[in-house]
């Protein structure tokens, strides 16, 4: 394959223009076979909005051609593909079991039944069809079902997300390639298999989720849908059976393989498995609130008033931003004409999320501005401490704002004073809110932190830290308190569990979830014979 980089083409313009570049860089004068590996947006001159592209170009006589090219730009290079591992030989006694239907626990699911391993998926969730309902009767009347939810259900918490699939993760195994793929056979466009920033949305993710679910049930895979693990049962250091509470039934089912794919909420699991003597400690991650800001001002700051910015999809932004002390605040999970979410999974306590649908039409964008949290902020160095801090800052928004999310304006935060009414901009919310005082609820190096964030975002995106900037809280699950140890097998210090994905520390999204999932499932793999 010949791998052209750096060929710009206006936003004005057709693929037409894309192939005439294509031809001009192998100096040839018709079309070869060719796929976009890569597409990003260069806005820095706003009066001259670019796709730059990355291509391959297939034909039999590539290194012919190339002789012709002299462009560091344009070379041969191979396609990686993705390649399942030879299976091992060691005897699996039972079917493996798989704690989570988020992405780590379905890609995870998805290899092993591929390979003839027949998972058992444990969701203490709903299906994702049955799961949106409960979810939309939350958003409307506030009853919170704590087994599903915005973040316990089939999919996961990145169902009600922005569905964003980029990755910081390198691969050079083809992982990325594999998942995004599965995900355009089950109804994801196919320009993210190249854009730089690949979305979905919550619409199409449903009906993803669904499909991989059935392909894997197609396969041999089993689901256990309103069910949960309550206890693990270990014998000599390895893993024996699993207690579960199955539609409201007790059942136990003998297992010498657990992946435990629990997602970062999964806050009794996790005190179940440190009970267990499981080896784990707490970590850094972060917490803050999310902003809102009209999603045409972000369009027009990001790619000016010309034609361009009509035609572009709803911008998104990354700031960043060091404060005197030392903290780190950042936009994350930026949802570019979204909405806000109540994610609460836990009575008396109130989280907040962000979604997007795939058209990203809302009315407004945004993203959680949130401060880096250091286990120092936690006073105990207990493993679970990092839940603990979540859960009291999570429930004194819960009690000021009685189960709905707390909105205030930007000016009223800095002033630590209550917002009685809102200004020029009005929250887009998935579920009730009431205005208040967030800020009050937050410790103060948090609450200066993000005060300190603003204003100096305000510099990068002109109108950022306006008075009537909507704040809502708490943004508290933007990762997983806790890390869960694993060794080279994959394996924690219990033989048979393995630790898996973003609630186990070790995945911070859907894209690098899946691939740890993929991972996992490969160190099974290379060690048993498929199930018999």
């Amino acid at each position: 394959m010949i791998e052209i980089k750096g060929i710009r083409v206006s936003v004005m313009e057709s693929v037409t223009q894309l192939e005439k570049q294509i031809q001009k860089k192998l100096k040839l004068n018709h079309v070869l076979e060719y796929i976009i590996l890569r597409r990003s947006i260069d806005a820095r001159k706003k009066n001259d909005i670019h796709y730059v592209y990355q291509v391959g170009v297939f034909s039999k006589d590539e290194k012919k051609i190339l002789k012709k090219v002299n462009d560091k730009n344009v070379m041969l290079t191979k396609r990686t593909y993705y390649h399942f591992p030879q299976s091992g030989t060691s005897v699996m006694k039972h079917h493996p079991i798989i704690v989570g239907a988020g992405p780590a626990g379905l890609f995870c699911g998805l290899l092993l039944a591929k390979m003839g391993y027949e998972p058992v998926i444990v969701e203490r969730g709903l299906p994702v069809e049955e799961r949106m309902a409960v979810v939309d009767a939350f958003w409307k009347d506030g009853s919170l079902n704590p087994e599903c939810n915005v973040q316990f259900g089939e999919g996961g918490a990145g169902t009600f997300s922005d569905g964003k699939l980029n990755t910081q993760v390198k691969d050079k195994f083809g992982r990325i390639r594999y998942v995004l793929e599965k995900f355009v056979q089950y109804g994801a466009t196919e320009e993210i298999l190249y854009d730089n920033k690949p979305h979905v949305g919550t619409d199409l993710l449903v009906n993803i989720v669904k499909g991989i679910r059935e392909e894997i049930e197609s396969l041999g895979g089993v689901f256990l849908f309103d069910t949960k693990v309550t206890d693990v049962i270990i014998e000599n250091n390895c893993i024996q059976s699993v207690h579960l509470l199955h539609k409201g039934f007790e059942k136990v089912v003998d297992t010498n393989l657990v992946v435990l794919a629990i997602g970062h909420s999964a806050r009794d699991t996790f005190e179940m498995l440190y009970n267990k003597n499981l080896s784990m400690e707490s970590k850094d991650f972060a917490m803050g609130v999310r902003v809102e800001h009209p999603a045409s001002m972000i369009q027009t700051v990001m790619y000016g008033n010309g034609q361009e910015a009509d035609i572009l999809p709803a911008a998104p932004y990354k700031v960043t931003h060091q404060t005197e002390q030392g903290r780190g605040v950042y936009s994350f999970c930026m949802c570019p004409g979204g909405y806000v979410v109540n994610a609460s999974s836990e009575e008396g306590c109130t989280a907040v999320n962000g979604m997007s649908y795939s058209g990203r039409n809302g009315v407004n964008s945004n993203s959680a501005i949130v401060v880096t949290v250091r286990r120092q902020d936690f006073n105990n160095d207990h493993p679970l401490a990092g839940i603990e801090f979540q859960r009291k800052l999570e429930h004194n928004i819960y009690e000021q704002g009685g189960g709905k999310v707390v909105v205030q304006r930007f000016e009223d935060f800095e002033l630590g004073q209550a917002t009685k009414q809102l200004g020029e901009i009005s929250p887009q919310i998935k579920g009730e809110y009431v205005l208040g005082n967030v800020a009050s609820c937050l410790p103060s190096f948090m609450a200066e932190a993000i005060t300190e964030g603003m204003h100096a975002f305000e510099h990068q995106i002109p109108g950022f830290s306006h008075p009537d900037t909507v704040l809502s809280g708490i943004e508290s699950r933007t990762s997983s308190p806790v890390r869960i140890h694993r060794d080279a097998t994959f394996q924690s210090n219990v033989q048979g569990l393995y630790p898996c994905g973003e609630g186990a520390g070790y995945a911070g999204g859907i894209m690098s979830a899946a691939m740890d999932g993929m991972k996992v499932a490969e160190a099974i793999i290379k060690e048993y014979a498929p199930f018999d």
